[in-house]
């Protein structure tokens, strides 16, 4: 799988996807969704849909596919390979949600929580299969929330479609399965080849399981959190072992206001706002771009 795109630019989302089988063209298909990577507190989210013709879904049965959490990761990259030579008949695509872009989606001033920003990924994903003209007759997907909410969320979205949704959908049904595959060896390349984009002192890539409540990865929060500027962008500040990590371990910050007599030869406060290229002559500061933060022109 390659996921040069997101090593490129992993402060967003990517999209990936495998050709479209001509015959998803033309015969009617049945597409499963699920995700891997909910829970943690490092790394990003990645949800996955994989789709194949309604009349070729015992083939895919017979690749043996399972829930990806049963499997080993081994296992997993051998029965992704087995589905990317079957591409004649089998597609899939994923969407690769990094941690700041869960983060900043969550902590905004309009907030967008996980299970919101999940059901906007799926639809996504089988919108985008649609637009790539596969004939989706058939929708599965493993549920966030309450299944029955879901499904009739789904089902006003794609009212020509059949939708089931359904709790450990992953376990249930082999489309599912092998769309939880997908997710999940993404998810684990994305994990191990991540891009540190700051310059860390011996930098440590023993996460442990990347769960909030696993000892080792606890401690890497804790090795790797700067008094000043937080967390590596690999870290989902949102979570609440990070914020607690932070609250112990990162310097109080008081804002005062400067005595009068500093105040001297400052310019007034709205000069700061002005967007002319002399007073800026550079793109703004990695942080405030990557939070979607912009200079205001008037008050």
């Amino acid at each position: 799988m390659d996921l040069r795109e997101l090593e490129r630019d992993n402060m967003g989302r990517c999209r990936l996807n495998s050709p479209v089988p001509a015959v998803c063209r033309k015969e009617p298909c049945v597409l499963g969704v699920d995700e891997a990577g909910r829970g943690p507190v490092l790394g990003p989210m990645v949800y996955a849909i994989c789709y194949c013709p309604l009349s070729r879904l015992a083939d895919l049965e017979a690749l043996k596919v399972a829930d990806s959490k049963t499997l080993s990761e081994s296992e997993r990259d051998r029965l992704f390979a087995k589905m990317e030579e079957d591409g004649d008949f089998v597609g899939w695509a994923l969407d690769v949600l990094s941690p700041n872009l869960i983060s900043t989606s969550m902590l905004g001033r309009v907030k967008y929580n996980l299970n919101s920003l999940s059901h906007d990924t799926a639809v996504g994903l089988v919108q985008h299969a649609l637009d790539q003209g596969v004939k989706v007759a058939q929708v599965f997907v493993d549920t966030v929330g309450l299944p029955e909410t879901y499904q009739e969320r789904l089902q006003q979205r794609f009212p020509s479609i059949e939708v089931t949704v359904k709790a450990k959908a992953d376990a249930l049904y082999p489309v599912v399965s092998a769309a939880s595959i997908c997710a999940k060896v993404a998810r684990d390349q994305a994990v191990k080849n991540w891009q540190f984009v700051e310059k860390l002192q011996d930098l440590d890539t023993d996460y442990g399981s990347g769960y909030p409540n696993d000892p080792k990865t606890k401690a890497w929060l804790r090795k790797h959190v700067d008094p000043v500027f937080g967390f590596p962008q690999f870290v989902r500040f949102s979570w609440r072992t990070a914020q607690s990590i932070l609250e112990k371990e990162a310097e109080s910050i008081l804002w005062e206001d400067l005595p009068t007599g500093d105040q001297e030869g400052l310019g007034r406060i709205t000069s700061y706002f002005n967007e002319s290229p002399r007073n800026h002559p550079h793109l703004p500061h990695r942080y405030f771009q990557e939070r979607g933060l912009e200079s205001a022109t008037t008050l």
